[in-house]
């Protein structure tokens, strides 16, 4: 079980830089104009509180560069476990053309309905057993994975497609291709390959029910698949997402109070609201 106080300090130095650098933006290099916000939509402006276009001026700025901390937070929390990890990493091997032929199948299956046929299901175990059956010549091939992780106890390597918890069907359709090609790579270049939610909005495995990549992934079936904690503990151990979810609800209270106070410019509400989970 790596250390959770270690853990949640370098949780909280990646959040902490993220969100000073959007309180900068928000406050100094982008504010909201409120002469200007009347000025450009005032048929908005005379129908819908300011309030509401301030909010959603600080969502835009807020929400874009999240994207890239979940992959951070992934780093951190691997190497304060016992990971070698790192972002964007390149992994170029050899594919038979025949496995190439299927997994575009496969892809293709999923994707268009023949007439009179109902939509294929997706079956992670299944279509891999299928592709892993094709032969033919070797040819080069490269995948860029999201997160690469080594396994510095027992040389293990690992392969995450780390997506929000939202992900559209284009991403997922990439991200599926991207782990076929790296189960169908001979020799394997890893042990394990993962598409990985950082938290599931519907709470339990069982009751994810985001359609879109419910096209290309069982979500509650394939062994691919990680949500939330399965994903959190899976590259820092047991208790992994534990120490983010105390991590954020900690400096949490301090930067919804700025954000009122600063940004917002009235008292916070006494909502009941206790954080992340």
């Amino acid at each position: 079980m790596p250390d959770s106080h270690t853990m949640k300090t370098a949780i909280q130095a990646v959040i902490i830089e993220m969100m000073d650098r959007v309180m900068t933006r928000v406050m100094i290099e982008d504010p909201f104009l409120l002469e200007k916000h009347r000025a450009d939509r005032p048929l908005y402006a005379a129908l819908v509180p300011d309030e509401i276009f301030k909010g959603s001026h600080f969502e835009r700025r807020f929400v874009t560069p999240f994207g890239g901390v979940w992959e951070r937070l992934a780093l951190v929390v691997a190497q304060v476990g016992t990971l070698r990890a790192v972002r964007g990493y390149r992994l170029e091997g050899l594919i038979k053309t025949e496995r190439l032929r299927r997994i575009s199948e496969v892809l293709g299956r999923l994707e268009h309905t023949s007439a009179g046929q109902a939509r294929v299901r997706p079956d992670w175990q299944a279509e891999t057993a299928y592709i892993l059956a094709g032969d033919g010549d070797d040819l080069p091939v490269t995948v860029i994975s999201d997160v690469y992780c080594e396994d510095q106890q027992n040389g293990r390597r690992y392969s995450f497609e780390l997506k929000s918890p939202l992900p559209n069907s284009d991403i997922t359709k990439v991200s599926k291709e991207k782990l076929l090609k790296l189960v169908a790579m001979s020799p394997q270049l890893v042990d394990e390959v993962f598409f990985a939610l950082p938290y599931n909005p519907y709470g339990m495995r069982e009751n994810y029910a985001w359609g879109f990549p419910g096209r290309w992934f069982d979500m509650r079936r394939d062994p691919v698949i990680l949500i939330g904690d399965e994903f959190w503990d899976k590259i820092g151990g047991t208790g992994s997402y534990r120490a983010l979810v105390e991590a954020v609800n900690e400096i949490g209270v301090t930067y919804k109070t700025r954000i009122y106070h600063e940004f917002l410019g009235i008292d916070p509400p006494d909502d009941g609201f206790s954080g992340l989970r």
